[in-house]
């Protein structure tokens, strides 16, 4: 799987996320977001917003681009049929979203007029 379908599971998709790697997904968004705010990641913590449990952290040992694939290839081994991909009918390309009707890269329009 390519990194475009698998962001494109992950960000429209989300809800097939398993409870582990939504946190594992708030983890990497919250310390990067306060990596240079020790402060605010010391309130995130405290919060619950930032786990501290071991087993999510290793979610992300490889990186998050390895995340994303996994977590892709997960829901689509589980799931496929949850999965929509609208691809572009002229070029076979994928849109921006589940719901677009025209396509990015060679401007072909599948609207209904």
């Amino acid at each position: 799987m390519d990194r475009e379908k698998a962001a494109y599971i992950r960000h429209y998709f989300s809800h097939l996320m398993t409870d582990d790697e939504q946190s594992a997904l708030r983890y990497h968004m919250y310390t990067y977001k306060t990596s240079h705010n020790p402060e605010m990641r010391k309130l995130l913590i405290e919060k619950g917003w930032i786990s501290t449990d071991p087993k999510i952290a290793a979610f992300l040992k490889h990186g998050y681009g390895e995340f994303e694939l996994n977590v892709a290839t997960r829901i689509m081994a589980e799931t496929p049929e949850k999965v929509f991909f609208n691809n572009c009918p002229a070029c076979g390309k994928l849109p921006r979203t589940p719901y677009a009707k025209q396509c990015r890269y060679c401007g072909h329009s599948w609207r209904e007029i």
